[in-house]
């Protein structure tokens, strides 16, 4: 129970099944009493008008008969009321009262009686304004400096603002790119309007812009006479708004916003004097003056049906409501000045003020007693398995949508699945098949299942998992080859295994059984050979392509890895010895790059022929409109042999391009075993392998705007200039802000990555943080243990079967 309460003073519940938004409440001396009493005026979506004078004899005594001052019913929904001096020729206050195709204003007066219950209440209509569009919402004061009366602008649904100069209509202007209607609030002080639009940006008009600008009064005309409409100053806060006031009581020039998740205060110029970052959904806020001079104080109610004061940007109260307010007011009655009125959107009208319950619960005494800490952890780690276990939604999943994604060129048979409604604890199979779709290996073999649904209440979740597929989908057992160009070697801690224990699905029944030699034949690339020396503890592979070897590596020492923590050995490390071979990798960069400055060439050339072919089709159009015959001059001949250029070099541009993306997943398996054979020379860290593989694999794949060397060139100069400079005083340098651009060749790249292997060899490390680089001693820890995934299926296609299951516990909120 909260101690902070809104103290209730007086409360009505208006109806019931109607509905109330914030424009529905306005307080004000609408019957011109002269007691400076105000009244409170509530309207409903229903068309009901009420109007109330609260008094209460002792607090939280609730509504009296007598306190409702008059109900009229109205044709029409109201949206929203407002009182101010509307008729011309009187001082009076009028109420003004906006339907979405009326405007009308009323006068309310009250015959006095002889007793107190005899005081009658009466709304006599003064005139009305049928509008043309439908109305959103409204706003009055002095337009264009008046004195002594107010003026309407009303905006309607489709971005008109109509302007109404009490009994006459004025004119109406439609405002530039106009999508949704936003909050609409008038500055008097500097004569504008000022509204969000739906570029989430405030936006400000000067009265005097919008009387001289382009007429707008036929649908959506624009005459030649007049002036484009312009704002005077734009401010974007990157969210909707949901109110606007500009306070008068205030002597500092302040326009409140009310945003999303964020509350401004702006000059009237559209400068930020202060901005609030809200740690909740807010309904509603107004600013009130306060005791100290050069602040304002803001009502502030929200969601959690709590209403909270702030002055400035400084929290200074909080009381917890009976419901969540759409509108709040500030009000003076006969009884109390200062309550604060609320109004929700089922109709629970409140006059309160803040205050506090005492709270009589007393804490029970404690006994002191020893713990037993080892019991208690015992008896925690039992029951986080019993609640590990245990949880499950106990939801229904709603449409759910299976998305399976393998990295090229790999392929499915079926990438999506819409599955039934599942509820609780049940399970849905589905089966789909992965296969090799071009000629030449992949980069990667794990794939990603993600499934998205509703909850029964509509919230939209999303559940994701990942899965590896097996080697023997790419690659097939072959003879091992004796001689290769590419060469590299692991060394390990324990004692040679056979690698027949390690590759079981591809030993051949015909191979000899000490198992330390054994050869893959890639479907779409070259032959792989895995020897184990008999004499020491190192591992050779070899292969005539060098990127072919990173798919049997890492299955080598993931397998390595499970292998040994099944026999209870926790020490295991793997280790390179170097050398690290670069000018092998940049072989691979410089077929890459090769094929991307062909793609340029290819793309100015077609450019090119698309010209001439243009032009020759803009001669030829003009010879056969001509009423005097001309020879052709060869024209047809010339244009038949532009096209079939456009046709060759449209062919070999497509030809370059899937060339290209083979050569990228090549490099990508290139750069894979870089990064793999760095961080065992290295002995480097989970953490700052993740570093090594952002900075040398950017790119899923390249794209005309940016490629995979300028990305890399970036990224690597970065930690050049960072945690791996030679100084402390160069980490001061940030990275470039110039846009990236393809370089003319590969000579500055291929430096780069050589100076940062050099830096990693001499004891450097990667961080991500500013700390000076510091030199540490080489460690080679061990990798830790993956799942082995291995199935003996057969390799041109790999069947899985995913159960999909209702664990609320795993899903993950949609981005």
């Amino acid at each position: 129970m909260s101690l902070f309460k809104a103290r209730d003073w007086w409360s009505v519940v208006l109806g019931e099944g109607e509905e109330f938004d914030q424009g529905c409440l306005c307080v004000g001396d609408v019957d011109n009493s002269g007691s400076g009493h105000d009244k409170i005026v509530v309207g409903s979506y229903m068309g009901l008008l009420r109007i109330y004078g609260p008094r209460a004899s002792s607090p939280g005594s609730g509504a009296l008969a007598e306190d409702q001052l008059l109900e009229v019913q109205l044709r029409d929904p109201i949206i929203q009321l407002e009182v101010g001096k509307f008729v011309s020729c009187s001082d009076l206050l009028h109420l003004a009262v906006l339907h979405p195709r009326k405007l009308s204003v009323y006068a309310v007066t009250a015959t006095a009686g002889n007793v107190e219950h005899g005081i009658q209440y009466q709304l006599r209509l003064v005139y009305e304004h049928n509008l043309q569009r439908t109305a959103c919402n409204m706003t009055y004061g002095p337009f264009g400096g008046v004195t002594g009366h107010h003026f309407i602008c009303i905006q309607s649904m489709d971005g008109m603002l109509m302007f109404f100069e009490q009994e006459s209509y004025a004119f109406g202007r439609f405002l530039p790119g106009f999508l949704l209607p936003g909050p609409l609030c008038y500055c008097g002080r500097t004569d504008t309007f000022i509204t969000v639009s739906s570029a989430r940006q405030v936006e400000s008009y000067k009265y005097e812009v919008l009387a001289v600008a382009t007429d707008a009064d036929e649908e959506h005309e624009r005459k030649t006479s007049g002036k484009r409409l312009t704002a005077d100053w734009t401010l974007v806060i990157g969210e909707q708004a949901l109110d606007i006031v500009v306070p008068t009581f205030t002597s500092t020039s302040s326009i409140f916003v009310l945003g999303e998740r964020n509350v401004y205060c702006l000059k009237d110029n559209g400068q930020i004097r202060f901005m609030k970052k809200l740690e909740y959904n807010p309904s509603c806020f107004l600013p009130y003056a306060s005791v100290s001079e050069g602040t304002t104080n803001l009502l502030m109610g929200n969601h959690n049906s709590t209403l909270l004061v702030y002055q400035d940007v400084t929290l200074k109260w909080a009381a917890q409501l009976s419901c969540v307010p759409v509108a709040v007011r500030v009000a003076n009655f006969q009884d109390l000045k200062g309550v604060v009125v609320t109004l929700s959107g089922d109709g629970h009208l409140q006059c309160s003020y803040m205050g506090t319950d005492p709270s009589f619960f007393m804490a029970p005494r404690v006994d002191a007693r020893e713990i037993n800490y080892e019991e208690v952890d015992a008896e925690m780690k039992a029951l986080q398995k019993i609640i590990k276990e245990a949880v499950k939604s106990r939801l229904t999943v709603q449409s759910p949508k299976l998305n399976v994604c393998v990295q090229p060129p790999l392929a499915v048979t079926q990438e999506q699945f819409v599955l039934d409604s599942m509820g609780p604890g049940s399970t849905s199979f589905v089966m789909f098949s992965v296969f090799l779709n071009e000629k030449y290996s992949p980069a990667d073999l794990g794939g990603d299942v993600t499934v998205s649904y509703s909850t029964p209440t509509g919230v939209p979740r999303v559940a994701q998992c990942k899965f590896t597929l097996p080697l023997r989908l790419v690659c097939l057992p072959s003879a091992p080859s004796k001689n290769s160009k590419y060469k590299i070697t692991i060394d390990t801690n324990k004692p040679p295994v056979s690698l027949g224990d390690i590759f079981p699905e591809f030993v051949e029944k015909s191979e000899e059984k000490e198992g330390n030699v054994l050869a893959f034949q890639l479907i779409a690339g070259s032959t792989v050979t895995v020897q184990a020396s008999k004499t020491s503890q190192r591992y050779r592979i070899q292969s005539d392509t060098f990127e072919d070897m990173w798919l049997v590596t890492k299955e080598l020492l993931q397998r390595f890895d499970t292998f040994f923590a099944k026999q209870g050995v926790k020490d295991f490390r793997n280790s390179f010895a170097g050398p690290i071979p670069l000018q092998e990798y940049f072989e691979t960069v410089d077929h890459h790059f090769e094929l991307r400055v062909n793609a340029e060439k290819y793309q100015d050339l077609l450019s090119e022929r698309a010209v001439q072919f243009r032009a020759i089709q803009r001669r030829l159009l003009t010879r056969f409109k001509d009423k005097t015959p001309a020879p052709l001059q060869n024209l047809d001949t010339l244009m038949e042999g532009t096209y079939r250029q456009v046709i060759a070099l449209a062919d070999a541009a497509e030809e370059n391009r899937a060339l290209l993306c083979q050569a990228f997943a090549r490099l990508r398996s290139a750069t894979h075993l870089l990064i793999t054979l760095l961080s065992l020379w290295q002995g480097l860290s989970a953490d700052q392998t993740s570093i090594l593989e952002a900075t040398l694999l950017p790119l899923l794949q390249d794209t005309p705007q940016l490629g995979w060397e300028e990305c890399v060139d970036a990224a690597v100069s970065h930690l050049l200039r960072t945690c791996l400079s030679r100084s402390p005083k160069d980490q001061a340098l940030s990275l470039s802000t110039s846009q990236l651009s393809m370089p003319k060749d590969t000579a500055r790249l291929k430096k780069h990555i050589t100076l940062l292997c050099d830096r990693l060899g001499k004891g450097g490390r990667l961080s991500l943080s500013s700390e000076a680089n510091v030199q540490t001693p080489v460690v080679m820890p061990g990798q830790a243990a993956h799942e082995n995934r291995i199935s003996k299926l057969a390799h041109a296609f790999y069947i899985i079967f995913i159960p999909l299951r209702c664990f609320e516990a795993y899903a993950q909120d949609a981005a």
